[in-house]
C-alpha cells in the first residue's frame, strides 16, 4: 500500500509539472504572438507612411518643368511624375547654387535636402543644353569642347581623342560619361560640381581639373 501511495504521489507530481509546463508554454506563444502582431503593426505603420511620404521626401533627385506660378524666390515645379511642387529658393540663392535661372517652361534638375526639404541645388538642364567650347590648351589657334543635348546625350567638339557619350544631373552634380582613344570600349564616367551656368558661360570642375566654357556663338 505503501507503496502504491507513492507511485500516486509521483503521477500527481507529473500531473502538476505538465499543467505548469502547459501553462509556461501557453504564456510564452501568446508573448511572442503578441510582439510579433506588434511588429506587424509597426511595420504597416511605416509603409503607409512612406505611401503617403510625398515626392520630395522619396527622391533625392527631382525633375520637371518650370511652372508659370514661380516668382523671384519660388520656384514652382511640375515633375516628371504629375505633381506640383512650389520649392523656396532663398537658402539656395544665398549660397548661390541656383545655374542657369529658370523660366516657365524650362527643364530643371533640382536636389533635395532630405532634412528640410528645400532645394540645395537647382539646375537648369535648358540653359545646360547647347554647344560649349573653350580655347585648345596645346595651341590655343582652335577651339574644343562638347555639346550637350536632350535626351541625356553629349558628343564632343574637335576632340578626336575624347568622345563624350552621355550626360546627365544627379545629385546635385553634372554627371559625364566618356570613351577615349586607345582605351578600348571601357567608358569613363566623372562627376563634376557646377560652379557657374549662364546664357554664355559654363564653368564645373572636379578633383583635379576646372573646365571653362563659353556658349558657341552662331
Amino acid at each position: 500500500m505503501g507503496r502504491g501511495k507513492e507511485i500516486g504521489k509521483q503521477i500527481n507530481n507529473i500531473s502538476t509539472m505538465k499543467k505548469i509546463m502547459t501553462f509556461a508554454l501557453t504564456a510564452l506563444l501568446a508573448t511572442t504572438f503578441t510582439q510579433c502582431g506588434n511588429k506587424a503593426t509597426q511595420k504597416t505603420d511605416e509603409v503607409e507612411r512612406d505611401d503617403t511620404a510625398t515626392v520630395v521626401n522619396n527622391n533625392t533627385m527631382v525633375y520637371g518643368i518650370c511652372g508659370d506660378a514661380s516668382a523671384m524666390n519660388t520656384l514652382e515645379l511640375i515633375t516628371d511624375t504629375g505633381d506640383t511642387l512650389s520649392l523656396p529658393l532663398e537658402k539656395a540663392k544665398e549660397e548661390n547654387r541656383v545655374f542657369g535661372g529658370y523660366g516657365v517652361g524650362d527643364r530643371m534638375a533640382v536636389y533635395i535636402d532630405k532634412k528640410t526639404n528645400d532645394p540645395k541645388v537647382v539646375i537648369n538642364e535648358s540653359t545646360l543644353m547647347g554647344n560649349w567650347l573653350m580655347p585648345n590648351p596645346i595651341d590655343g589657334s582652335s577651339t574644343l569642347g562638347m555639346s550637350i543635348k536632350d535626351g541625356g546625350i553629349a558628343e564632343s567638339i574637335n576632340q578626336p581623342t575624347i568622345i563624350f557619350k552621355t550626360w546627365r544631373i544627379i545629385d546635385g552634380q553634372l554627371e559625364i560619361s566618356l570613351v577615349r582613344e586607345g582605351g578600348g570600349d571601357e567608358e569613363e564616367t566623372n562627376l563634376y560640381t557646377m560652379k557657374k551656368l549662364d546664357a554664355d558661360s559654363l564653368i564645373f570642375f572636379g578633383p583635379e581639373d576646372t573646365f571653362e566654357y563659353s556658349r558657341e556663338k552662331k
